[in-house]
Formats: structure tokens, sequence, C-alpha cells
């Protein structure tokens, strides 16, 4: 397996890239390769001063950059020698013997879904690829899709959502019969716009969707379903939203207990970190773009050393499971039922 990683995307590039990348290839089997996109000597430093076995490691030097805060479809398109492009095409099924199983990037998401969509393309029968993330909560694990690839879908759009969701919370995460729900103001049939109507009647006559019905954000967090399917903006804002939410309550409960008495924060620490692992972001590495034809892993802006490692075993597992080919069978057989 060959796994590419933009070393240089990122918040806090290049440093914690390259050491969560190295970490990983620990777990390495014979024949993977960790193959590292970006600046030669910063990265060839670091694999030198790592002791990390070099015959897991190859080298893509690049000449572009592309920030954070670039247009995404201006810098994916004339940005030609940037990580994020050089990664897309490698991972595409043009590629040939220099393909990528799985292109990883912390940098300009919009850029690099861009990238994706150009040279990947999509999978057979996909209308449009959507980011899925996964979302810790009190209930177990839920998948969003879609979290920012597409801000105005179409009700096939968010039916097929319904469907890659299923297939990536099953055989990823573990779910045997993962329960759908599709957000909307209200839980009740009538509430929602006509789109959102349309969506519902497609998940609910769907028999590969175990579908709930409507789910509003705080039945995320009781617990009513496993996948969420829901337009990029709302999906979005809810992850962020919670991202912000779970680390200020944890913030906030070490400075109570330190407040009330000093003994206490250090007594419940172990405690509180335990419980902030359970709903840390990092722990998951990153988000599938779901629908595209090849492997692309989204990271968080801040990611830090072992999000990335994280990243690159969850990359394994989408790629080993077969997500892909899970999700074009599925598609097909649809197809030729209509």
């Amino acid at each position: 397996m060959r796994l590419g990683l933009d070393v240089m995307g990122g918040d806090l590039a290049p440093a914690p890239i390259l050491e969560g990348g190295l970490a990983a290839v620990s777990s390495f089997d014979e024949g993977d390769r960790l193959v590292l996109f970006g600046d030669e000597a910063i990265i060839a430093e670091s694999v030198r001063s790592s002791g990390v076995d070099e015959q897991f490691i190859e080298i893509v030097p690049t000449s572009d950059e592309i920030g954070m805060s670039e247009p995404p479809v201006e810098a994916a398109r004339s940005k030609n020698e940037s990580a994020i492009v050089q990664m897309a095409k490698m991972a595409g099924p043009k590629a040939g013997d220099v393909h990528l199983d799985m292109a990883i990037s912390a940098g300009n998401t919009g850029a690099f879904v861009a990238a994706a969509q150009m040279h990947m393309r999509r999978l057979p029968g996909v209308a449009r690829p959507g980011i899925a993330a996964v979302v810790p909560t009190f209930g177990g694990p839920v998948t969003f899709i879609d979290v920012g690839a597409n801000i105005d879908p179409k009700p096939h759009h968010l039916h097929q959502y319904g469907v890659m969701g299923t297939v990536y919370a099953r055989r990823v995460l573990g779910i045997e019969n993962p329960r759908v729900g599709l957000m909307n103001v209200g839980s009740e049939e009538q509430k929602g716009t006509d789109d959102m109507k349309r969506a519902r009647e497609a998940l609910r006559d769907d028999p590969t969707v175990d579908f709930v019905g409507y789910v509003e954000g705080r039945g995320v967090f009781d617990g009513h379903c496993d996948v969420v399917v829901s337009d990029g903006v709302t999906g979005n804002v809810t992850i962020k939203l919670t991202e912000g939410l779970s680390s200020g309550i944890f913030r906030r409960l070490k400075q109570e207990l330190g407040r009330v008495d000093p003994s206490l924060s250090k007594q419940f620490a172990p405690i509180v970190e335990t419980l902030y692992a359970e709903y840390d972001y990092h722990e998951y590495g990153g988000a599938p773009l779901m629908g595209v034809n090849g492997g692309c892993l989204i990271c968080h802006g801040s990611s830090k050393a072992r999000t990335i490692t994280n990243a690159l075993a969850a990359a394994r597992r989408f790629v080993d499971l077969g997500v892909n080919a899970r999700i074009v069978e599925i598609l097909a057989n649809q197809q030729v039922e209509a």
C-alpha cells in the first residue's frame, strides 16, 4: 500500500505532520510506502534524524504551496506542482505505476476537494462526492456526511450520502446495521423543504439504508442514529460547534476543579483526560472524501502528530476494507433495478 502525505499542509506544518507520519511507519507491512510530498530538504533531514527505516519512505519534492486562505478552485487549477495537486493526480485512475492508495492532507480543504474531483473524478454511479466526518457522541461514533464539499445538495445527492455513509459506518466503524437520519429543523415528516422531503422519500425507499427519518441536532447526541445526512454547511457548522463545545467543557471543568480545590484538579486529572480522549476529533485522524475514484483523506487544519498517525491508520482501514468497491457495487445494483 502506498500512502501519500502532504507535509507542508496545515496550520502547524511541517513538524507535527512529519512526526506523525514517521511514527505511523512502525505499523507498516513489507511493501508499504509512505510517500512524503513537500520541501525535499526538510523531509530528508527529518527522516534521517527520526531513525525510521528508509525502505518505507519515498520523497516527492514539490515547488508550490497552497495556503490555507487561497481560493480553492483557482489554487487547484494553477498550482500544479503543489503537494495537494500532485497527490490527487497520483491517487487517480490514470496514475499507473506511481499510484497512491490514499492521499492525505491537513491543508486547504477546498483546494484538496477541488483537486480530487479534477484528477480522481467520481466513482461510477456517484453524482456528487461528500466528506464523511466521524463525531464522537455519548451513544458512540456518528458519521456526518456531508461536512463541507457540497453546500447545495440535490435530493439524489443526499440519498447517495446515506448509502455511502452506511458503507463507511459498517465497514470502517464496525456498526453492523447503521441507522441513518436526515438532519432537518424538526423530526415531524411535514417539516422541511420540498427537496428535503424528496430526499427523505428516496432514503426511506432504499432497502440498503436503515432510514430512521429526520433527526434534529440534539438527537445526534441522544443516540438516535449512526449516520447523519446533511448539506455541507449544516454538517460543517455542526462538527465545528461540537469540537469547540467539547474542548471548552473539559477546559472549564479543569479550571473549576482547580478553583474549588487544587488537589481535586490533580486527583481527577486522569479521569478528565480519559473522557476528553473519547470525544477528541484527533483520535479519528481524518475525514474521507466519499465518492471520488481514489483515496482522499482530509485532516483538520490544526492536526497534531497523533492526528496524522491516526489518519494513516484510518487510511489503511479504508483501503483494506474495500469501501469504494462496495459503494460502486450498491449503486450499480440500484441502477439495474431502476
